[in-house]
Formats: structure tokens, C-alpha cells, sequence
């Protein structure tokens, strides 16, 4: 019998950070860095601790609408005229997220991030089209500035000079004088630059903000595990639909295996979750309208692994991560990337990758469009007499299949309505 959860916020974000930063090398630890460093430029100001809070928060989310490695690689840029679309497509996914109703604690963060990258221009980024532009997010800008400019491989100390050289050049058009001041006065100490360039620099972040976020319970998770998916799957049209049915899917199955009530939320947060580490699989072979090679189907198969580490993090989820992150494993041991045989697969990992598998068959792909739910339950036949597939679920998925498809197809419904509100309100086609 699983517990309720308590699990803090923070933690959550780190994992989040640590999963994007597997879209590409070069942005290892950015976010993370860029959140150190702008907390450390409103705390020279004499900023409140709460303010302090939302900017290192909003440091480590503040790219979350990169959704492609191309987009990623343009942010680390110093400036480009598109990136204000992925400030602005991060924003809409947090401003109106709540994480308990009436409790939504990125309201105040979302604000900062939606102009992170607006120039300031001698006062004219004091306001944009899309109103008043907080102080914060001028901090923010600079701070991203300062961390790409920041060259890991070489010794920070050495380059301190340099970096707050290029930075005073952009003083009163890019930058806000009195932040550059700020940051001017910071870059004389030796233990911001390494702490900045630090390798622990996730027990730097943890230690500021300790005691400032709150513990999730099971309805905390399962709202954040919602928002984590948007943040997944919404990278593509072709898959932005299809954590909500996996949980959704998954939950009902649970239900009806006989499941606690804990149980099944616990699986719906697992749902959510189970394609964490897509974030390491480019856009481009998400979307890729042909048959994949053996080397783009491999870097496929790396997802399961990078969910299962990305989770393993955090203290409290160990029922979770197995649940989520063995949905392509098999009975006959012959799954990715563990090869773990039935022995070693608890039921609720074998109900994910029956509502994967499932829900995956009836979603458009870029190569196919999606199969016919009773086509796609008899693929799922199929499997379990391959044995890939656990038959004692396959058998709740067929003897209640009205129900269960009917509850996938209402949460795909309204991911896709999400997924399209969020473009139109982008300008998107």
C-alpha cells in the first residue's frame, strides 16, 4: 500500500532542469546557472528574499519554451531576433498553471520570463507590447548573458575580467546601467565565478532556497507531473496528446486491477512522467516523415534510460520511476534499456506500457496516421502473445474498452486543446 507522497517542489525543478539539459552538451547546467547568478545580482541589490526566490526559480525555467535543439542552441546566442518566441511560448505555459486551486506558484515567475531576452535600450525595454516589463526580467536577461559567456573548460577566475568587460560594453543599451553596477560589484568576488562554474552548484542552489518552496502531496504531483508533460510532449503536434492519454489510460487500468485510490493518482503522475527523458530525442526524429534508421530508432531508445536517471534523483518517487520508466521493457526480458524480464517488472510498470502502447498505436505519426482503436487493441493482442505484453491487463483493456478509450480520448481532447490555444495565442499557424 503506497503512502501519500511529500515531495518539495525544488526537487521537482531540478529534475525538470537536469531533463532539459539533455537536449544538448553544450547546455549542461545552464539553467541552473543562470538562476545562481541572477539571485546573486538581485541579492547585491538589497532584493527581498521572495524576490530573490522567483528569479532563481525563473532562472531555471526561464527556457523552458525551447522546445528543439535548434531553438536551445540559438538561445546561447548573445542576441537573435526569434528568441523572443520561445520567452513567450515558456510564459504561456506557466502563467496560467495552478498548482492547487487558487495556488499558482509561477504566477509571479512567468512575467520575468516572457521578457527575459527584451534589450533595454536606453529605458525603452522598460515597457513592451505586452505591458510594463518587471525589473526582474532585465536581471534575468543579464544573468543569461553572463552564464553564456561563462566558459566551463577554462578556469572561471580567468575569465572574470573578460566576461565583465563585454558585459559594461552593453551598459544602457542592452543592459540596465544600475544592474550592470550591481553585477560590476559582484564579479570582484572569486567565489561567485566559482561558484557559477561549479560542478555542485545544484547544492549551492539548494542550500538559497531551502525552506522557500513548498512540499507536494499526490495532488501537488499529479498537477506538476500535467505541466512536466505539456512541457514533453507539446516539442510536436505528433505527440502533443499523448502523456494525458498514457496517464490517463493508465490510471483507469489501475482502477480496475484493483488498485488503492493513492495508487491509481500514483499512477497517473507515472503517466505523466513516463516520457521525461524525451527531451534527449531531437525534434527532428520525433517528427521525421520516414521509416528511421537504425541509429535515429537507438537514439530513440535512450528515453526510458534518461526518465529512469533523470527521476531516480529524487527521494520519494521510486514507485513512480519504476512505473513510468519501464514501459518498454517486456516480459520475455527482451525490452530497453534495463532488459528486465517479468520477474522484475512490479504490475504497475506492466499497466504503463500497455496504456502506452496503446494509446502510441492510435495518435497521427509523422509516417502513419493513427490506427483505429479496435485495431489498435488487436496490435495489443498481438503483443501479449509475443510476450511483450502482460495479458491480465490486455484483458481489462478489452473487457472494459468502451470506458478506458473513451477516458483516453477526453484527455488527448483536451492536451490538443491546450497544445492549440497555446499557438493561436503565439501567432502560430
Amino acid at each position: 500500500m503506497l503512502r501519500d507522497l511529500s515531495v518539495p517542489l525544488f526537487s521537482m525543478l531540478r529534475a525538470l532542469d537536469n531533463a532539459m539539459d539533455l537536449v544538448s552538451p553544450a547546455l549542461v547546467d545552464h539553467h541552473k546557472r543562470v538562476a545562481y547568478i541572477a539571485a546573486s545580482i538581485a541579492a547585491t541589490l538589497g532584493a527581498s528574499r521572495g524576490e530573490q526566490h522567483d528569479l532563481l526559480v525563473a532562472g531555471m525555467l526561464h527556457d523552458i519554451g525551447a522546445l528543439s535543439l535548434r531553438e536551445r542552441l540559438v538561445t546561447l546566442r548573445f542576441e537573435e531576433p526569434d528568441l523572443q518566441l520561445h520567452a513567450e511560448r515558456g510564459y504561456a505555459l506557466l502563467a496560467g498553471f495552478e498548482l492547487l486551486p487558487g495556488f499558482a506558484p509561477f504566477a509571479s515567475v512567468a512575467p520575468l520570463i516572457r521578457f527575459h531576452h527584451l534589450p533595454w535600450q536606453d529605458g525603452l525595454g522598460a515597457r513592451s507590447r505586452g505591458g510594463d516589463v518587471p525589473a526582474g526580467s532585465h536581471i534575468l536577461h543579464l544573468a543569461d548573458r553572463v552564464a553564456v559567456l561563462l566558459d566551463t573548460d577554462r578556469p572561471p577566475l580567468v575569465q572574470a575580467q573578460e566576461i565583465t568587460e563585454q558585459i559594461a560594453e552593453h551598459a544602457g543599451s542592452v543592459f540596465v546601467p544600475e544592474l550592470v553596477r550591481a553585477f560590476q560589484t559582484l564579479a570582484t568576488k572569486e567565489y561567485f565565478w566559482l561558484d557559477a562554474a561549479s560542478p555542485s552548484l545544484d547544492l549551492v542552489l539548494a542550500r538559497w532556497i531551502r525552506g522557500a518552496t513548498v512540499d507536494l502531496d499526490l495532488a501537488g504531483l499529479s498537477a506538476l507531473s500535467r505541466l512536466f508533460s505539456e512541457i514533453i510532449d507539446f516539442r510536436s503536434p505528433f505527440t502533443a496528446a499523448h502523456s494525458s492519454g498514457v496517464a490517463a489510460t493508465a490510471e483507469a487500468l489501475a482502477a480496475m486491477m484493483g488498485f488503492s485510490e493513492t495508487e491509481c493518482r500514483t499512477m497517473r503522475i507515472a503517466g505523466g512522467l513516463h516520457d521525461l527523458g524525451k527531451l534527449a530525442v531531437p525534434v527532428e526524429i520525433l517528427e521525421k516523415p520516414g521509416p528511421l534508421t537504425a541509429g535515429e530508432y537507438r537514439i530513440v531508445k535512450t528515453h526510458t534510460y534518461y526518465t529512469y536517471r533523470v527521476l531516480e534523483s529524487i527521494p520519494g518517487l521510486e514507485t513512480i520511476n519504476q512505473w513510468g520508466a519501464y514501459h518498454h521493457e517486456r516480459l520475455d526480458g527482451n525490452g530497453y534499456p534495463f532488459h528486465l524480464a517479468a520477474a522484475d517488472l512490479p504490475l504497475g510498470s506492466r499497466i504503463v506500457a500497455v496504456a502506452d502502447t496503446f494509446a502510441a498505436l492510435t495518435e497521427d505519426r509523422p509516417y502513419r496516421k493513427g490506427m483505429a482503436p479496435e485495431d489498435a487493441l488487436a496490435l495489443v493482442r498481438e503483443k501479449v502473445q509475443e510476450n511483450a505484453l502482460d495479458g491480465s491487463v490486455v484483458a481489462k483493456l478489452e473487457s472494459h474498452f468502451a470506458e478506458v478509450n473513451a477516458l483516453r480520448q477526453a484527455a488527448q481532447a483536451e492536451a490538443a486543446r491546450q497544445f492549440a490555444q497555446i499557438r493561436e495565442a503565439l501567432g502560430a499557424p
